[in-house]
Formats: C-alpha cells, structure tokens, sequence
C-alpha cells in the first residue's frame, strides 16, 4: 500500500502552541487529488491511570468545557516541547496529584484522529503511587480527586462515566493489566 502524498499545505488558523488548522492539498497513490484537506496540528498528550500502594485508582471527577456535565478523567496533561511522553507523565502525576510511582507500564501511542491529525495520545498505566507532595495543578476546570477500586473503574467504564474517548480507552487497557 502506498502512502497519501502532501504536495500542499496552508495555514488557515493559528491560535498557538493548542491548536492550528491547515489546509493540505493531497494526492492519493492513484494519483487523484485532495484540494482543500483540513489538518488538525494540536499538542501531543499523555493519560494515565494511576494505582496506589493500596489497591486503588486515582481519577479526577470533573468538568471539562466540551462535556455536558462532570465525568471520570485520568490523569492528563500535554507535553512540553521536547519533553519525552515518559517524563511528562511523571511531571504530571506530582503536579496534578502530589505522587510519584514506582513502574509505569506504556499502553501505546496513538494517532487521535487518523484522517484529520488532532495530536498524539501517549497512555501509560502508574503502579505503586504514593503521595510526596501536596497537588500544584494549575487545571482550570473544576476537579475533585477520587480513589476508586478496580471494581468502581470497571462499572463506570460500563456506564460510559469516563466520557472522552481516550479516557475510556486508557481505563480499558489499564483493567487489562490488572489481575481481576
């Protein structure tokens, strides 16, 4: 299979460092083109779920602007320029959560958006988390840290609380780590 070719790029809005918007001009391997083909440059991400020494998950409840609502988060942030997905979540879980921990499992890296770009997401699973430091977040939505058991994080799985999918997904594939 041949790869898309960009013979064209434009950029038609730029808001900074948390989003720009292109316009790609493409050519398919069958040589047809694309005018006008909207790339989405946001900022590569991190999620994690975070397990403590004593056998539960750390997870925010909170708001976000595009929920209707509050919902179930993993820890989340994005990365620094030239910042390794690793360290980013480390700096995050003792920024966000006040904790360090002891093995971090890497879920994989995904593409968000596989036509349109939107960013990276980077999902790790933390073991053995402790507390070190009081929480310095600087989120602006409203959150409130909760500590759930494997149990609690798969029926709110099942009921759709984690509403974003990459929260959803890095809660699946941590309960797929975890011995039931």
């Amino acid at each position: 299979m041949k790869p898309w070719k960009t013979l064209a790029r434009e950029t038609i809005l730029d808001q900074g460092k948390y989003l720009v918007v292109e316009n790609h001009t493409i050519e398919l391997p069958d040589g047809r083109i694309l005018p006008n083909w909207a790339w989405l440059i946001t900022p590569a991400y991190i999620n994690a779920m975070v397990l403590t020494d004593d056998d539960h998950f750390l997870c925010f409840r909170q708001t976000k602007y595009g929920i209707a609502g509050t919902s179930l988060a993993p820890l989340g942030g994005y990365l620094e320029p030239g910042e390794e997905p690793l360290a980013c979540a480390q700096r995050e879980l003792l920024e966000e959560m006040g904790c360090v921990a002891d093995e971090w499992i890497k879920l994989g890296t995904y593409c968000v958006d596989g036509n349109r770009g939107a960013g990276t997401a980077h999902l790790f699973f933390a073991r053995g988390a402790r507390r070190v430091q009081a929480p310095d977040a600087d989120d602006l939505e409203e959150q409130e840290l909760v500590r759930l058991t494997r149990v609690q994080v798969s029926n709110a799985l099942a009921r759709g609380d984690f509403r974003v999918l990459a929260w959803a997904a890095v809660a699946a594939l941590t309960l797929a780590c975890v011995n039931p």
